[in-house]
């Protein structure tokens, strides 16, 4: 009750303060008591959002908010730091339930004859990355793309022959190439610029469990560096499924901080993601990696040894002669 009346006089005194500030306001934010603050929007984040009323500025609780409306908002600029991916200066900081709607169109279905998983555009010429699991043994790749139209709603439209271009299966981390059925540009997201993920930093995951399309669920990194097998991931809260698997993990900036890839079904809030940085590795190192549909093998694909067959020391290793003329 005390943090509800003390919203109610704030919104009070920015009305009595609104007859007297000229109309050149220009951000609206939306209240859920029905009240709405115009002014210019001087900060957000995933959790506050400061506006500026002209003579004071004024914070916000998201909780509180029911929508914004941003005249102006931060321009995103792109930095292109390789051929197939870029990274974003200075991108808006907004809630999950915002960046899902600015970056959901770059999410994509990969399905093959043997099941489904999830993917990520990483490039507006159709560049996407999933796991390598996802299409391991494959040569028929589908990918579902949403396209956003004008009225606001997605338009679902699968892709056939997607193009399978490198393949990591240490890493778990496969290329593909999507063409665009009208010959435009994907809709793509940037990679976290600089690792800088934070134990308690709020992430969320879009992706396709078991076939449920375009899903979300938010967490929190429950650790920076879990390590399995000499590689170090993500770990976790947000619900991870049969089906995420490739999908990408964002931050609230709507950077890619990892790809989804496994969690442990049998206990809860126990999930993990391939860090970026071995993204950007896989994507210049990709030659390595090419994948040949007439070669299986083609790229660095390291098989286990065969097992031992017995024990002991080889013959080629006695010392016979040692052996012969052993006179004790």
């Amino acid at each position: 009750m005390i943090r509800q009346a003390t919203i109610c006089i704030c919104v009070a005194a920015l009305a009595a303060l609104w007859s007297t500030t000229p109309a050149a306001a220009t951000d609206i934010v939306l209240l859920k008591s029905g009240k709405s603050i115009e002014g210019e929007i001087v900060k957000r984040s995933d959790r506050h959002v400061w506006i500026d009323v002209g003579p004071d500025i004024f914070r916000f609780a998201m909780d509180d908010v029911e929508d914004i409306q941003q005249a102006d908002p931060e321009d995103v600029v792109e930095l292109v730091t390789d051929s197939l991916y870029h990274t974003a200066m200075n991108p808006p900081e907004l809630t999950p339930q915002e960046q899902a709607r600015r970056m959901g169109g770059s999410v994509i279905m990969v399905s093959t004859p043997r099941g489904q998983g999830s993917g990520v555009i990483i490039n507006r010429d159709g560049y996407a990355i999933t796991n390598a699991h996802v299409i391991q043994g494959e040569t028929a790749v589908r990918a579902t793309v949403w396209f956003a139209q004008g009225d606001g709603t997605m338009r679902r439209t699968v892709l056939q022959d997607v193009e399978i271009i490198a393949v990591n299966n240490h890493l778990d981390l496969a290329l593909l190439r999507l063409e665009h059925p009208h010959g435009r540009e994907f809709l793509s997201a940037p990679l976290e610029r600089e690792e800088a993920i934070e134990v308690g930093q709020t992430v969320f995951a879009i992706g396709n469990p078991l076939g449920l399309e375009q899903t979300m669920s938010q967490g929190v990194i429950s650790t920076t560096q879990r390590s399995f097998d000499g590689l170090s991931y993500i770990q976790t809260d947000a619900a991870i499924n049969p089906g995420n698997s490739g999908g990408p993990l964002f931050n609230t900036r709507g950077e890619v901080v990892g790809i989804t890839n496994m969690g442990i079904m049998a206990l809860q809030g126990l999930n993990f993601a391939i860090p970026t940085r071995y993204v950007k590795d896989f994507i210049r190192n990709r030659e390595a990696f090419a994948y040949d549909k007439n070669n299986p093998n083609s790229g660095h694909s390291y098989h286990n040894p065969p097992p031992r067959q017995s024990f002991g020391t080889a013959p080629a290793l006695l010392d016979v002669e040692n052996d012969n003329n052993d006179t004790r």
